[in-house]
């Protein structure tokens, strides 16, 4: 597997934002799941054609993997340390902790002199991890667990809560690089960046997608199953239904921390009968003409 993003989506160094998305689109759409099923071979390209869009499609990160500071996941490379690396971070960004979407203020970093026998010790809170993760649009929706590797080779376990948005810091507590002089242990901060779906669309807490409705049923109305996010529903579809109409289903959009939830909203779409049907056909050249 290379761990040149530009390789992987085969694009130049140079491409610009668009031919960069230009072609994560065209590979998405051939490579998703959703759209492979049972194809690890593709899963697997899914995966790494995603992880490269998403260094790649973030000027800052895209800027640090070539200059050489981070590698194609995120991961700081081991570069030499001065004393101005030990400054105190900006405090002004707000994290989510892996139990839910409460914010929290970033840790001091406080430097103790003890005169204990004539000597001083330096104690020093070690630094911060951070990492780049991506999800697939339905487990940021509905939740998941995932695996990440930490910079010593050891793995951790992150839960993703239900509902986690784009661009959202999960901090994990004393799970970055140890401390100094007993102090105690960094965090691991983990960006989130949520792929694309082929079919789902989030606005806010709700959903947006299409679904297909055969011809009889929206004619004469009645129940037809959907793919909601979060499993099948069953919808009742009102007669005379056209291409366009929009049902509303309650509730079944994007969980909220509180409980609650955004709704779902899907557009039918009028399908006709894989087949050519002749009695159909009569049927409809019976109708008279209407301007």
């Amino acid at each position: 597997m290379s761990d040149d993003p530009y390789a992987i989506l085969g694009v130049k160094t140079d491409a610009s934002p668009e031919a960069i998305r230009k072609t994560y689109r065209k590979l998405a759409r051939k490579l998703h799941p959703d759209l492979n099923p049972g194809n690890t071979e593709a899963e697997e390209q899914f995966k790494n054609v995603s992880r490269a869009y998403d260094l790649l499609n973030d000027p800052e990160k895209r800027a640090r993997f070539d200059r050489g500071e981070i590698d194609i996941s995120g991961v700081e490379r081991p570069r030499q340390r001065y004393y101005r690396d030990f400054a105190e971070p900006s405090a002004d960004q707000a994290y989510t902790s892996d139990a839910g979407f409460a914010d929290f203020d970033a840790d001091d970093i406080l430097s103790e002199i003890f005169g204990r026998r004539g000597r001083s010790t330096l104690k020093r809170r070690g630094a911060d991890v951070r990492y780049q993760l991506s999800l697939d649009f339905l487990d940021a929706v509905n939740g998941a667990t995932r695996l990440v590797t930490l910079p010593d080779g050891s793995t951790l376990d992150v839960r993703i809560p239900p509902g986690i948005r784009d661009g959202q810091t999960l901090r994990l507590r004393a799970k970055g690089e140890p401390g100094q002089g007993g102090a105690p242990p960094g965090d691991a901060l983990i960006e989130i960046g949520v792929l694309p779906h082929p079919v789902f669309r989030r606005e806010g807490d709700d959903i947006h997608f299409e679904q297909g409705v055969p011809l009889r049923e929206a004619v004469l109305g009645g129940r037809i199953e959907v793919s909601a996010p979060a499993g099948p529903v069953t919808v009742t579809v009102p007669k005379w239904s056209t291409s366009g109409k929009v049902l509303r289903l309650k509730g079944k959009g994007v969980p909220r921390p509180d409980g609650t939830a955004g709704d779902a909203y899907v557009k039918l779409l009028i399908k006709l009968p894989d087949r050519p049907d002749p009695e159909l056909e009569r049927v409809v050249a019976a109708w008279p003409r209407r301007v």
